[in-house]
C-alpha cells in the first residue's frame, strides 16, 4: 500500500525544502483544483508542469484531436496519438506523470452551456486557447463565480501572460472589442515550439505562486515577452 506521507516527501522534497513553499505549500497544492481549458501548444506545458507540481485534481477540457501538425510544439502527446482525442491523451500521459492526481476530462470543450457546470468545480482556471470567445467566456464566467483565472496568448515570437481576478481588472477591459474579437476564427498562424513552453511555464508558475501564497503575481499586470528579441516587459491594467 503507498505511503501518502513519504511518497509526498519525497516526491517532492526539491519544492519542499523552498521556504516559500515547504510542507505546507505542498499541501495546499495537493488540495487544490484547477481547469486547464485548451490542450494544446499552452496546455501542454501547463499541464506537464502542475501535474509534476503536485496540483491534487486537474480538469483537462478540449474537444479537439491531435494532428500531426501539432508535435512541432504540444509536448503531451506523441506520433503515436494521432487521430486520438487530446483529452484522453492527455490524461493517459499525465497520469504516467503523477499518479496521486486526479484528471477529470471535458472531452466537449468549453462553450457557453456549459461553462458555469465546468468552471464551478475548480479552484484556478487556465486559459490555454487560441479563442478570443471562449476567454470572453471564461472572463464572464469566472467574474460570475469569483475564480482566479490565468490568461496566455502566443503568436510567432511573441507571447502574453495576465491574471485576472473577480476584484480587479478583467479581460473584457484589456480587450473591450467583444464583438469583433469574438468573430475572428482560432488562431492559425506560424509560432516557433519553444515559445508556448516559455509562456506555458509561466502560467503554471503563476498557479503555483497563487496557491501557495508566495511572491509576485500578474494580477492587474500584463507580461509581454519577445523571444526573437529576448525582452520581456510588464505593464499595468
Amino acid at each position: 500500500m503507498l505511503d501518502m506521507n513519504s511518497y509526498i516527501t519525497e516526491r517532492y522534497s526539491r519544492q519542499i525544502i523552498l521556504r516559500e513553499i515547504g510542507e505546507d505549500g505542498q499541501r495546499k497544492l495537493r488540495k487544490s483544483s484547477v481547469l486547464i481549458v485548451g490542450l494544446g501548444g499552452l496546455g501542454s506545458p501547463v499541464a506537464l508542469y502542475l501535474s509534476a507540481a503536485g496540483i491534487g485534481r486537474i480538469g483537462l477540457c478540449d474537444n479537439d484531436i491531435v494532428n500531426l501538425s501539432n508535435l512541432q510544439r504540444q509536448i503531451l502527446y506523441s506520433e503515436s496519438s494521432e487521430g486520438l482525442p487530446k483529452a484522453k491523451s492527455a490524461r493517459k500521459r499525465l497520469s504516467e506523470l503523477s499518479s496521486a492526481t486526479v484528471f477529470d476530462i471535458w472531452e466537449e470543450g468549453l462553450n457557453q452551456s456549459n461553462a458555469s457546470h465546468i468552471i464551478s468545480r475548480y479552484d484556478i482556471i487556465v486559459d490555454c486557447t487560441d479563442n478570443h470567445l471562449i476567454r470572453y467566456i471564461i472572463d464572464d464566467k469566472c467574474q460570475e463565480l469569483g475564480k482566479t483565472w490565468i490568461y496566455g496568448a502566443i503568436e510567432g515570437f511573441e507571447g502574453q501572460v495576465a491574471t485576472f481576478c473577480a476584484d480587479g481588472p478583467r479581460y473584457s477591459d484589456l480587450f473591450p472589442e467583444r464583438e469583433a474579437l469574438s468573430m475572428l476564427p482560432s488562431a492559425s498562424g506560424g509560432v516557433i515550439g519553444t515559445l508556448p513552453g516559455i509562456i506555458g511555464s509561466l502560467q503554471a508558475a503563476e498557479v503555483i505562486k497563487i496557491i501557495c501564497g508566495f511572491g509576485e503575481t500578474l494580477v492587474g499586470k500584463l507580461l509581454l515577452f519577445n523571444l526573437k528579441e529576448l525582452t520581456l516587459n510588464k505593464i499595468g491594467l
